[in-house]
């Protein structure tokens, strides 16, 4: 693997960054290309806590020598609306690129929001020009808070991803308090960040390996 790139993340010392052993981790019918994740966020406004938890993971995922794309779920219509929508199809076709997720959601009322669920429900079983979106790919969940540190959305979200036949990885991230977790846009040091450093590691290897 070559050197990381680490000047947008002025969190992580460049000695203690994690180096993956491609040559040891590459799957047999590895398809030559860096891994591609897809990001999905949860929430619609314009301080989204769980987009920007979403970009800190890309910009790890990137270091770790990933291709990284995001949907950005504004005029998504309700599930069963309008299949031949725009947005619809973009998400379908950014599914059908991937070769993982990530998938952050705030939590509210409990549970995953409406936004978060609308997306994963436009994302079929059935197959797609011959292809399952979703099937045997790699996902990894996290979720921000509003108050103290909750785990139903991801629990949630770890049964949908098995129900969409997808790999999810042990690791996961809870950021509790979201709103003092980050500034300026950026997350801000301490354990939770580091967390999200370590799930985006997993999600690389686990990729490479599938």
């Amino acid at each position: 693997m070559a050197t990381p790139d680490l000047n947008d993340l002025p969190l992580i010392a460049a000695d203690h960054f994690p180096t993956l052993d491609i040559a040891a981790l590459r799957a047999p019918d590895d398809p030559g290309h860096p891994p591609r994740i897809l990001l999905l966020y949860g929430s619609l406004r314009a301080q989204s806590y769980s987009r920007a938890a979403a970009e800190e993971g890309a910009r790890i995922l990137q270091a770790l020598g990933c291709e990284t794309r995001f949907f950005d779920p504004t005029g998504l219509p309700l599930p069963d609306d309008n299949a031949d929508h725009p947005k619809v199809q973009e998400l379908r076709d950014l599914a059908l690129w991937s070769e993982g997720m990530v998938w952050s959601s705030p939590e509210r009322h409990g549970a995953m929001t409406a936004v978060m669920k609308a997306q994963i429900d436009w994302l079929p079983l059935a197959p797609i020009g011959g292809v399952r979106p979703t099937q045997g790919k790699t996902l990894a969940v996290m979720q921000v808070c509003g108050g103290s540190q909750s785990f139903n959305t991801v629990n949630q979200m770890r049964v949908l991803g098995r129900w969409m036949r997808m790999v999810t990885i042990p690791n996961q991230s809870s950021v509790p308090a979201a709103w003092n977790r980050f500034k300026d846009g950026r997350m801000t040091a301490g354990s939770h960040y580091d967390r999200i450093v370590d799930v985006m590691v997993e999600l690389a290897q686990f990729t490479w390996m599938m």
